[in-house]
């Protein structure tokens, strides 16, 4: 089992400071928006996976008027203590310890405490660009596979440093030598990550359909589709075949970058024809497939932080939801919610104990 026992923070974001001991089950953070109870939950996120949720730029973190921020965690995981840290002075860079010891590339660390938050803003996932699906694959396999992390880095540089040679391109003649060793280094790189996305859809795929029809009760037809250009052609076929178009472009415009997961209802985008409470069931279902693929690969079970959901899902599924994941196939749940009454009475009524947190502008108090 894996677990968080204790949170310390120490000027993080609305928090001056703040200390919190945990249930190894069901934990519930209630308070007025605004008050930082999601602030909470991106401290946690920090912790297991080395960045904010919500904000990529580290500095912005620290709360305003203060030098440096710190978040330390300790998790109980096979009986044995870990203690996690995580610091940033500004103007410096991040520093990232385990027991002590400052790891060498954060890359190291990102596995090791698996975690699936579910936001509201996790609604870019169908409105936005096919980029945020791609992070989401990402994510979830960086989890289970450092050496795909490993390649995805590689990747990501070897084609930032191919469009910098297109770019070039436009006012000298293009050196033919380098293109070739970056073609071959892309699609060394490019080929790894295909498979593996390949292989995490076709295992995760079913584990989304089965958590959307619980939640629907069967009721609704969706489907989850990877489609790549590496599935049609050799990388290699497509660079080759690209290269005049990518010259004129001064980018590079084939490759798994430009991989996408297409989300349908009855055959059509959900994006244009899925309601807001299809939409919600969609990503929930997605979010849960995350938790049970990551509990499969990992061999125990992640933390579950599901921030303000319940305005977004109705009784009935809200109800649904709960039930499962109090059930014993889920480790570890964080839960923030503005009701209180509503919060206690859900649990009250499925039979699950819970530990309450009030917080208020950056203040909290255990109820």
């Amino acid at each position: 089992m894996m677990w968080l026992k204790k949170l310390t923070l120490l000027n993080f974001k609305n928090y001056t400071q703040a200390e919190l001991d945990f249930s190894p089950t069901v934990n519930v953070l209630v308070g007025n928006n605004g008050a930082g109870k999601t602030n909470l939950l991106d401290a946690i996120h920090y912790l297991c996976l080395c960045k904010s949720y919500f904000n990529p730029i580290d500095s912005q973190q620290i709360k305003n008027g203060e030098d440096l921020f710190l978040v330390q965690g300790h998790f109980e995981k096979d009986e044995t203590i870990e203690n996690i840290s995580c610091g940033l002075k500004r103007n410096q860079k991040k520093s990232f310890k385990r027991n002590k010891k400052e790891y060498e590339k954060l890359a190291e660390h990102i596995g090791l405490f698996p975690l699936v938050m579910v936001s509201p803003y996790d609604i870019g996932l169908i409105m936005d660009g096919s980029e945020e699906r791609r992070r989401f694959i990402d994510n979830v396999i960086s989890q289970t596979d450092a050496r795909y992390l490993d390649q995805l880095i590689r990747y990501n540089k070897h084609l930032q440093s191919r469009n910098v040679l297109l770019k070039q391109a436009a006012v000298k003649s293009i050196d033919g030598a380098l293109l070739q060793v970056l073609d071959e280094q892309l699609v060394q790189s490019g080929n790894i990550i295909f498979q593996k996305r390949q292989q995490f859809l076709a295992d995760f795929i079913p584990l989304f359909d089965q958590h959307y029809q619980f939640l629907v009760s069967g009721e609704e037809e969706v489907s989850l589709r990877y489609s790549s250009q590496l599935a049609e052609k050799s990388f290699e076929s497509l660079l080759t075949d690209a290269f005049d178009k990518d010259r004129l472009l001064e980018r590079t415009t084939v490759g798994v970058h430009k991989d996408e997961l297409q989300f349908e209802i009855k055959g059509m985008a959900l994006k244009k024809f899925g309601s807001q409470g299809q939409q919600k069931s969609f990503l929930m279902a997605l979010k849960l497939a995350q938790y049970s693929y990551l509990r499969q690969n990992k061999g125990y079970k992640p933390l579950l932080l599901l921030d303000d959901i319940f305005d977004k899902l109705d009784n009935n599924r809200i109800r649904k939801l709960m039930e499962m994941v109090s059930h014993e196939d889920f480790g570890q749940l964080f839960i923030t919610d503005t009701h209180r009454d509503r919060i206690a009475r859900i649990f009250e009524d499925i039979c699950v104990d819970i530990k309450l947190f009030e917080v208020a502008n950056g203040e909290l108090s255990y109820a």
